[in-house]
């Protein structure tokens, strides 16, 4: 049973798209200087080093991430290690529009997927939430000129990106259906766990970028310090967010909001330039807005 939309809720489900949207923006900045498997394993290796302190229970209790070992490995590998690892590398053969577009079809396949796999049935409120929430992220994508949308053509990128969806739709699945005994954890040590298998899961990634000679990284102040904005803020307060935020609203009302992100990066990408939010910027919103509104139980 999930909560109906609270002021509380609203806030949990709105920081992952605005710090994710960060992300997009950072990483883009970052790309010329970090080769991109290795951005992900440092991202989540420097995520875990900041998290460390607070998991005291998690080392001293070593037994019980032994007994619940399979739902800690599939929630790490999926969350940390192959959404982002499928993302990152799809970029490299699609374009950020594309990327976007394939991202914004989120929705709908939380409700596959739970639908399918986790015997969650598709209501009529959500299916019409889904398809006000694309249409708005169709309206950025276009800049409110559809025929935009005719010209897009489709590598083998989007393919990685649309198995990237899956990934992320079965991870927020399985957040909601965590063992007994790992949801009266504290919130650190369950996260600590995941962040853990996704840095060992990162680093044995990025041996295979080292062999096929795409490694690279410059080690300048600007990249650690983005670096360090990726692993505290679309890292760790992010996916604590988000995990809160499936917990007690579910996994489809939070896709949603996720839709949000491409919104939040093209606004952010204007007051980069000093742009002022253009007239379709309003209407996507209120696409999106009424999409969370429609979905939700209230």
């Amino acid at each position: 049973m999930t909560a109906p939309l609270s002021p509380s809720l609203l806030v949990l489900l709105s920081l992952p798209p605005l710090l994710w949207a960060g992300n997009a923006v950072v990483g883009a900045v970052l790309a010329p200087a970090v080769s991109p498997v290795l951005l992900n394993a440092l991202r989540w290796a420097v995520a875990l080093a900041v998290l460390l302190p607070f998991t005291r229970g998690l080392w001293r209790g070593r037994e019980r991430v032994y007994r619940n070992w399979r739902w800690f490995v599939v929630t790490g590998f999926l969350g940390m290690g192959l959404y982002n690892a499928l993302l990152y590398r799809a970029l490299h053969t699609s374009s950020p529009l594309n990327v976007t577009l394939i991202s914004s079809g989120l929705p709908v396949f939380m409700l596959i997927v739970g639908a399918l796999g986790f015997q969650a049935p598709v209501q009529r409120r959500q299916a019409v939430g889904a398809l006000l929430s694309l249409a708005g992220v169709l309206t950025v994508l276009s800049q409110g000129q559809w025929q935009r949308l005719l010209a897009i053509e489709f590598v083998q990128g989007d393919v990685l990106m649309l198995l990237a969806n899956v990934a992320w739709a079965v991870y927020s699945w399985l957040l909601t259906r965590a063992p007994s005994e790992v949801q009266q954890w504290h919130w650190a040590d369950r996260l600590g766990a995941q962040v853990l298998v996704g840095v060992v899961l990162a680093g044995l990634s990025t041996v295979g970028e080292a062999a096929w000679g795409a490694l690279h990284f410059d080690a300048s102040p600007s990249t650690w310090l983005g670096l360090l904005y990726i692993a505290i803020g679309p890292s760790l307060l992010a996916y604590r967010c988000w995990g809160l935020g499936v917990e007690r609203g579910g996994p489809a009302m939070a896709a949603f909001f996720y839709n949000l992100t491409p919104l939040i990066t093209a606004l952010l990408g204007l007051a980069l330039m000093s742009a002022a939010p253009q007239t379709f910027h309003m209407f996507a919103f209120l696409l999106i807005a009424s999409g969370i509104w429609v979905s939700s139980n209230r």
